[in-house]
């Protein structure tokens, strides 16, 4: 099985920066706790404090799509309609 990589990037609203933080970093517990996570971090872009980027590993593509569908994401999701401007992911497979 081929391990899946990710690049997931979150813009918060300027107004909404704490809470989007702070729900960001209530995710990364129960991710580590989900099959398959091999990585899951957590950056701030140096030029855009808005700007949180996660670096992702997963053993299978499996594993992820469980992830994104995952009840912790969902409740992510909930909590931070409307207080995000910018939400993607990008997974990767690598390229030899």
């Amino acid at each position: 099985m081929e391990r899946v990589h990710c690049v997931a990037v979150t813009l918060a609203k300027p107004e909404h920066l704490d809470a989007v933080k702070a729900a960001l970093e209530a995710l990364i517990e129960p991710v580590h706790q989900e099959k398959g996570m091999i990585q899951y971090e957590m950056y701030c872009d140096r030029t855009e404090p808005r700007r949180f980027v996660f670096i992702e590993e997963w053993e299978t593509y499996e594993d992820f799509e469980a992830h994104v569908h995952a009840p912790h994401v969902k409740e992510f999701l909930r909590k931070t309609e409307g207080l995000i401007e910018e939400n993607f992911f990008h997974p990767l497979s690598f390229h030899k």
